[in-house]
């Protein structure tokens, strides 16, 4: 909570720019995860809980030639689903002496401190989404209970690590998991087109993207010699129709199985499967009801600021936010592969 500007000695004549050396941190693509890129701004600001309800049926029917007397029926069996809200706070305290010290250094202290404090919460809220408060609970998108979890499996050099893996083959396994994600998900036909998410650390992403050039060998693969595994992947999901894009996240270095990196593979939207005249997913015209595949829930956009005077004439800014952890509502949209590096 200090503001740290110390007395400083220069000499005369000189130049001073007036620009500043800022920390950087990386700005997340965890939240790609999410329909829209961004949580659902739902909560009240004393709302404890979430609650969803599911809706699943059964349908039995008798065929014969003739008129049966005793008919089965549909069986339509209702679950709820919860998971915790948690408020967020941090305070910034200045007075006068600290505001006349960071001008010194062309820093305008409230607008600094406002930022740090939201900077805080929107961190804490990439750690809920990802990683949860409770794990126990599935709170969090890496310990949800119904997530596909998927190791790297060797390719057919006997590789295992991202570093070494054939660059081919590593395509070829990336688009057999948007096959089975699309496949678990009934994502296939004409008339849906899916956003496909990759999320997981740079020296994972960064190189399928710009440094894996698929090897040439005695036989034609796809992008061999020109293109990257993740141009491979992009370009070839693009022709079915579907778009990949990869975002990063560099806390999930480590992160999977046995202590390889976690790369999230989601669909953060399900389509309605549906088919022109008789369609066998007709039940899924049933309203209202939610696309999400994963969700996170806060109660305002940004954080909330609490401005108040103190008695020895500083100021006090309290910061909050009440948000949800990350929640998966549909496994069969999320996988987690596990991809040692």
């Amino acid at each position: 909570m200090a503001n740290n500007f110390p007395a400083q000695v220069r000499v005369n004549p000189h130049f001073a720019e007036p620009d500043l050396i800022v920390t950087y941190a990386q700005a997340s693509g965890a939240f790609a995860a999410l329909p829209g890129n961004k949580p659902k701004v739902k909560l009240g600001n004393d709302d404890l809980y979430v609650y969803i309800n599911a809706l699943d049926l059964r349908t039995e029917t008798l065929s014969a030639q003739a008129a049966g007397n005793f008919l089965p029926s549909a069986t339509l069996v209702g679950t709820q689903y919860s998971t915790q809200t948690y408020l967020i706070r941090t305070r910034s305290i200045w007075d006068h002496h600290d505001i006349a010290a960071a001008a010194h250094y062309n820093v305008s202290l409230p607008a600094a401190q406002d930022l740090a404090a939201r900077q805080g919460i929107y961190q804490q809220m990439r750690t809920a989404l990802l990683y949860g408060y409770q794990p126990s609970n599935n709170e969090g998108l890496l310990n949800a209970a119904a997530a596909t979890a998927v190791t790297l499996p060797p390719d057919q050099y006997g590789n295992t690590t991202a570093s070494t893996y054939d660059n081919g083959d590593m395509s070829l396994w990336l688009l057999s998991q948007i096959v089975n994600i699309k496949s678990g998900m009934f994502q296939s036909g004409a008339q849906i087109t899916n956003r496909i998410r990759f999320i997981g650390p740079q020296r994972i992403l960064l190189n399928w993207q710009l440094a894996n050039i698929v090897q040439v060998t005695a036989y034609q693969r796809p992008g061999a010699g020109t293109s990257t595994t993740g141009q491979v992947v992009a370009n070839v999901t693009a022709e079915a129709g579907d778009e990949v894009e990869y975002y990063f996240d560099d806390t999930l270095q480590g992160k999977g199985a046995g202590g390889a990196d976690m790369v999230i593979l989601t669909i953060p939207e399900i389509e309605q499967p549906d088919m022109p005249g008789i369609n066998t997913n007709v039940f899924g015209d049933v309203q209202p009801s939610t696309k999400a595949v994963n969700a996170m829930y806060t109660d305002m956009p940004a954080p909330m600021k609490i401005p108040t005077p103190i008695p020895d004439g500083a100021i006090t800014e309290v910061q909050e936010m009440r948000i949800s952890s990350g929640w998966n509502l549909r496994g069969q949209g999320l996988y987690l592969l596990s991809i040692p590096h």
